[in-house]
């Protein structure tokens, strides 16, 4: 059953949830509206790389981009799955930061020539914290070995918790075979899998994802700069993420930046740019435009009551409905008006009366919430019980029983 909200809502609450359009002053003889003209919105950038997107964090709706679901090699942006793992196992406290780990011969850095290395020792014993400042600033694979044998034991068990962290949050096209993403043949993403990686880091880890900030690195005597040219750039507030190159691809980098003035937060990936130079030049234009031309809304509350529905076979005849979260999605500027919600209940919940049933959880999800933009699906969030009904007595249900029977008549 699906009924469009402004419908179901009018007689509960004020729908300030959705915008009404913006008007001019009443300077007519007939003292009628008049309707600003909206700017035009130019085409986005669609830079020379093989695959590009930019992603509103808070959705996790792709704005734009071309090629984002195409395979491709990630490189060294499949740190960002080693430091996610990591992160998941300090936030378990199966791991500490204070934690030594000793160094194989297989994570010594001279196995790693030419290639990006914190420049461990083997033999010596390095903190976990270091190990993973090494990991995202300074894209050591070294030390991305070290990790895996400390968490898993081994390299392989470590990736086999990579995949499966992959597929626990919605990597569609992912497989992981190593921990740094230097070349193997059964390794590969896609640029729109990368993406939601650096809305989970950043989501689900916000104090592992500071360090993807941090612009320099001191170890062993070395001091390293972190990759991500755009954490120097002071026309953009990027404070992350991940940098990644291989010959056959290209230059990668995934970028996240936050809008002050609204608190907006956008991401970027490039895939297979030129240069280096190439590829902050062509995320910042993403970003820019991004943060130019869309906007924040803030339609819902968490708790907020949406609707009030009639319960059947319980202690209450009504129950208040909304969602356990706030929220909030980016959509282009001047556009609030042409945003609508609907929303579908649970055919498990509803009898032929088109009511629900008792008995209901507080914070049982009772349906889906669907907010559209020019009738494109832009977010869904669960539609779930504000409050609790619990089941009635007998006379309650039995009644109830008839009278849908009676109303099933008629129909």
């Amino acid at each position: 059953m699906k009924t469009t909200l402004l419908t179901a809502m009018s007689s509960v609450c004020a729908l300030s949830m959705l915008a009404t359009p913006v008007y001019a002053q009443e300077i007519t003889e007939s003292n009628e509206p008049i309707s600003i003209p909206v700017a035009p919105i130019p085409a986005h950038p669609t830079p020379d790389v093989r695959a590009y997107l930019l992603m509103d964090y808070d959705s996790g709706r792709i704005l734009f981009g071309e090629h984002y679901d195409e395979r491709i090699d990630p490189a060294s942006l499949t740190k960002m799955m080693t430091s996610y793992v990591i992160g998941q196992e300090l936030r378990a406290g199966k791991i500490k930061p204070t934690d030594l780990v000793t160094i194989s011969n297989k994570a010594w850095s001279k196995n790693y020539p030419g290639s990006s290395k914190m420049f461990i020792e083997v033999g010596s014993q390095v903190s976990v914290d270091d190990l993973h400042k090494g990991i995202i600033i300074q894209s050591g694979n070294d030390a991305c070995i070290a990790m895996s044998e400390h968490i898993a034991g081994s390299v392989e068990s470590f990736v086999s918790l990579m995949n499966a962290w992959s597929q626990k949050i919605g990597l569609n096209d992912t497989n992981f075979e190593n921990p740094h993403g230097i070349d193997s043949d059964n390794h590969y993403s896609t640029a729109l899998d990368m993406a939601k990686l650096g809305r989970a880091l950043i989501k689900d880890l916000p104090e592992e994802y500071k360090i993807y900030s941090e612009k320099e690195f001191l170890f062993n005597g070395i001091k390293q700069l972190n990759r991500n040219r755009l954490l120097w750039d002071n026309t953009l507030h990027v404070d992350g993420i991940k940098t990644g190159h291989v010959s056959r691809v290209g230059y990668n980098l995934v970028a996240s930046a936050v809008k002050p003035e609204n608190g907006m937060r956008l991401i970027s990936v490039i895939i297979g740019d030129k240069s280096e130079k190439l590829r902050s030049e062509n995320s910042k234009s993403l970003l820019q435009y991004g943060f130019r031309f869309y906007e924040p809304y803030a339609p819902i509350e968490a708790n907020q009551t949406l609707i009030t529905k009639n319960v059947r076979f319980g202690e209450e005849s009504t129950i208040k409905l909304g969602t356990n979260q706030s929220v909030k999605f980016a959509i282009p500027v001047n556009s609030k008006d042409r945003v609508k919600a609907t929303f579908t209940l649970s055919t498990k919940l509803v009898n032929t009366e088109k009511s629900l049933n008792a008995p209901i959880q507080k914070g049982e999800q009772v349906g889906i919430l669907t907010f559209t933009l020019d009738n494109e699906v832009v977010t869904q969030v669960p539609l779930v019980a504000l409050e609790e009904v619990k089941e009635g007595d007998f006379l309650t249900n039995l009644w109830d029983k008839i009278v849908i029977t009676i109303k099933g008549w008629f129909e």
